[in-house]
């Protein structure tokens, strides 16, 4: 998967990282770690790994951090994913595999009988499914959880969108652009 950078933005994940960092060791692939500017303490965490770079924020905000680290990605392919532990590196290889026929391939929470995420309240759940409802309705998007941000994707799509939102609405923008540049997505539902 030398092809393939993971992209991590991180803020406040000190804890988190390490056990993350050791469960993507199995992995052959570039990782990028994009922290905010106050993220020094992220240097001494990634000193004992291969083929991690870290770069820091220009500009605050989530969507800022994803941006920066599309841009600074120079493989075939990139993953926009979390090291909090809500998105499973063990589906790495399947949606490398999908991408290859499609631009896109969107992770999803909600696809299967009774899935979520463990973090889910009420209020996110149904703001989740009524703003997913809404991108369905008025973009003839077909995905079951547009605020979920574990995409797996080619490099040059992901550029081609020109991202702007700074903050979460950039889970918003990524497959609203994408459909209408006309990109094609797939939507992977074994989470």
């Amino acid at each position: 998967m030398k092809k393939l950078t993971l992209i991590i933005p991180v803020k406040k994940e000190k804890e988190a990282l390490p056990i993350f960092l050791e469960e993507l060791k199995k992995y052959d692939c570039n990782i990028l770690i994009v922290a905010s500017k106050d993220g020094d303490e992220y240097d001494k965490i990634i000193k004992d790994y291969q083929n991690i770079k870290i770069i820091f924020q220009k500009n605050a905000g989530y969507g800022n951090a994803l941006i920066e680290g599309l841009n600074f990605s120079e493989t075939e392919y990139s993953c926009i994913i979390n090291a909090d532990g809500s998105m499973n590196p063990k589906y790495l290889d399947e949606m490398l595999e999908k991408c290859k026929e499609n631009d896109f391939v969107f992770a999803s929470r909600y696809e299967k009988l009774g899935g979520g995420s463990d973090d889910d309240t009420v209020i996110t759940l149904i703001g989740n499914k009524i703003f997913t409802f809404l991108g369905n309705l008025l973009f003839g998007l077909k995905i079951s959880d547009i605020l979920y941000t574990y995409i797996l994707g080619k490099t040059l799509s992901f550029k081609k969108l020109n991202l702007k939102s700074n903050d979460f609405r950039l889970c918003v923008e990524i497959p609203i652009k994408a459909k209408k540049n006309e990109i094609k997505i797939f939507m992977y539902s074994k989470l």
